[in-house]
């Protein structure tokens, strides 16, 4: 029997957090779930501040950002680079095209596919706010040596793309009806 090493130590730090009118000591978790997490929820944070007079979630951000690489990317690729579902990248463009962002057409050689681009406006709003973005984004690794910031990014990099199968949409999510144990049966009954 192998047995592989605890990826956490043992030795756990902590942060002090606001709780009401106080703060509070919390232990950090140190597992790799924990931490993706507590990252996920600062750059969520991080990037509402960002984004705050402009109306747009960090998603939306996001499809800006890829369309201001290269005009007419398809709803599919753009799917596949934001990490959402097809259903939900249709209705992401569409929010966008509502608010003037985004353009969208068929697509010539598949007449079933939407192409995308920014449009006037979209460019505009995301020279706007792509310097603000990009600053806080920063500031979320300033307390990092800039080789330790470009380190962490590789390392990310890396965990990410050992990992790709997990990077699709819905991955880790608990479908209807799946809690049964190896007999058939739901658990609880």
């Amino acid at each position: 029997m192998i047995i592989e090493p605890r990826l956490a130590t043992r030795r756990v730090r902590s942060i002090r957090v606001k709780s009401g009118n106080s703060e509070i000591t919390v232990p950090i978790r140190r597992n790799p779930v924990a931490l993706a997490r507590r990252l996920f929820q600062i750059g969520m944070a991080v990037a509402a501040e960002a984004l705050g007079a402009t109306d747009l979630t960090p998603l939306q951000y996001a499809i800006l950002a890829y369309l201001s690489d290269g005009p007419d990317l398809d709803q599919a690729g753009l799917a596949a680079r934001v990490g959402v579902d097809r259903t939900n990248i249709g209705l992401l463009a569409q929010q966008l095209e509502a608010k003037g962002l985004v353009s969208r057409r068929v697509n010539g050689d598949d007449r079933r596919a939407r192409l995308l681009r920014l449009t006037p406006r979209g460019v505009k709003l995301f020279q706007l706010v792509g310097p603000r973005a990009r600053a806080a984004q920063n500031g979320i690794l300033a307390p990092l040596a800039p080789a330790d910031r470009q380190r962490l990014i590789d390392l990310l990099v890396r965990v990410i793309q050992a990992n790709e199968s997990y990077v699709r949409p819905g991955a880790g999510r608990r479908r209807r009806g799946s809690r049964q144990t190896d007999n058939g049966r739901r658990p609880w009954k």
